[in-house]
């Protein structure tokens, strides 16, 4: 079979025909390589080329170290790891039908933490999308300090700006790949949701998507400039360098990801509490969008109850124990204290005595068990149902309630759970250090991805909309 070509903006790629019959285009610049004097700055568009330019296989991912959960083999979700190469602001493209016209379009934002993953992990595979008629876009940005760490001289917030290239970029080439521009779905899961959240309230996005689907995350999950520039100086003098985008131009990436490690490590990181006492990112990463800039100009979730985005169709939701993936493999839901549970709250939130007690500190429930359902709202479920009561337009509000059986069951519905049910790719994620055990059911996962799939051709996932705090919302 000739392999697919494919002319876009800047030149014509090859892609491959899958065994399963699908067209499928990996490592498509949709930006300049961030380089040089494009380092710490915004995206641009990528030169132009005149030769076909393979793109079969897998191109680099952004900059970034492994952090693996102990006992889990999560790279099927989170990707191998970093593959070096300049030119990382890339897209892939899933597409059923090249000669088609007018087929709806997802674009994926991976997660991470904004310290790492990729969208081509191979649970993050658009088959299955592109089988049912879709066509799936799967972006890579700047991540950690090269894409959330304000500097300056430098670009803020590049990370959501390679984003919103990105979606540019769909706009423009996605009608050579069968794609419909005016029917874009903006998805992500985990720091990418918090993305796709942050993107609805912002001036810059109207346009650019019709729909979002948002998985465990939401717009509260954003700082003000004051703790990103705390931030920043912790870095720079982590690399004896001043804060400036000048000054980091001349540091090694290696030597970048060395400081950044220097900060996650337990006491590297500097208080990033605001003003109201509370860290907005739970101890979970340091790097996060910033508000204050043209991309922000407000708070996204503030900018969403005043009615941005309501022209957009959204699905939200999240996993019922998402704080299990962090908790249970390490094995701090069985050893920590009562103490140790307030202390480890107190960092993040102004009240921790307060908001464990009434989870059930002290009562008939361990310590861990308290802190795993106290920070599942305080970090996903809580602004989860924020977004959904706020959000102007049409909302459809999910939770994923299937829990994993391993661990004897201790892992639960946690963290990332859904992700492989709604690509509809389970394999790699079963065995005794997969994330799904022995046997996931295949049933739930062809059902979340038809509802996905539905939702970015009609705007319903096929389930009623979610209309306020009573409303009873669809579970998985």
């Amino acid at each position: 079979m000739t392999d697919p070509v494919v002319t876009t903006t800047s030149g014509p790629v090859r892609g491959q025909v899958t065994a399963a019959g699908v067209a499928l285009f990996r490592g498509i610049p949709y930006a300049a390589a961030p380089e040089g004097e494009l380092r710490f700055a915004e995206p641009v568009p990528a030169p132009p080329w005149d030769e076909v330019r393979d793109t079969s296989r897998p191109g680099p991912t952004a900059p970034q170290r492994r952090h693996d959960v102990p006992g889990l083999d999560l790279s099927p979700i989170t990707g191998a790891g970093w593959r070096p190469g300049p030119e990382y602001l890339t897209a892939d493209v899933w597409t059923p039908q090249l000669g088609a016209a007018g087929l709806p379009v997802l674009v994926f934002v991976h997660g991470g933490n904004f310290l790492g993953g990729a969208g081509s992990a191979s649970a993050l595979d658009g088959t299955s999308f592109a089988r049912a008629g879709s066509v799936l876009v799967s972006v890579q940005y700047r991540l950690g300090v090269d894409g959330f760490l304000p500097l300056e001289g430098g670009a803020t917030n590049l990370g959501l700006r390679d984003q919103l290239a990105a979606l540019r970029w769909v706009q423009e080439n996605i009608t050579e790949f069968g794609g419909d521009p005016r029917n874009v779905t903006l998805m992500g899961s985990a720091s990418g949701a918090v993305s796709v959240a942050c993107l609805l309230g912002s001036p810059l996005s109207p346009g650019l998507f019709h729909r979002a689907i948002v998985q465990s995350g939401h717009p509260n999950m954003v700082r003000d400039g004051v703790q990103a520039r705390r931030l920043a100086k912790v870095i720079a003098d982590e690399l004896k360098a001043e804060p400036t985008a000048e000054a980091f131009r001349k540091v090694s990436t290696e030597q970048l990801l060395d400081a950044q490690d220097a900060v996650l490590r337990p006491g590297g990181a500097p208080d990033l509490r605001d003003a109201l006492g509370y860290d907005r990112g739970y101890g979970l990463s340091p790097f996060l969008p910033v508000i204050g800039d043209d991309v922000l100009p407000h708070h996204p979730g503030q900018a969403i109850r005043a009615g941005a985005g309501r022209d957009v169709d959204l699905v939200v939701g999240s996993c019922s124990e998402e704080m299990r993936l962090y908790l249970v493999p390490s094995g701090a839901v069985e050893a920590v204290t009562d103490d140790q549970a307030v202390a480890s709250l107190a960092v993040s939130h102004p009240d921790p005595v307060g908001v464990l007690t009434r989870y059930g500190l002290g009562a008939d429930r361990s310590a861990g068990e308290v802190l795993v359902a106290a920070l599942t709202d305080l970090v996903f479920r809580d602004g989860v149902k924020e977004l959904a009561e706020n959000h102007g337009g049409r909302t459809f509000r999910y939770e994923f309630e299937w829990g994993s059986p391993l661990l004897d069951g201790a892992l639960g519905a946690c963290h990332g759970l859904e992700l492989p049910f709604v690509f509809d790719a389970l394999d790699g994620l079963s065995g005794p250090r997969g994330l799904l055990g022995e046997q996931p059911p295949r049933e739930l996962a062809r059902e979340l991805n038809t509802a996905w799939h539905r939702f970015a051709a009609s705007g319903s996932p096929g389930w009623p909309e979610y209309t306020g705090e009573d409303t009873v919302f669809h579970t998985y």
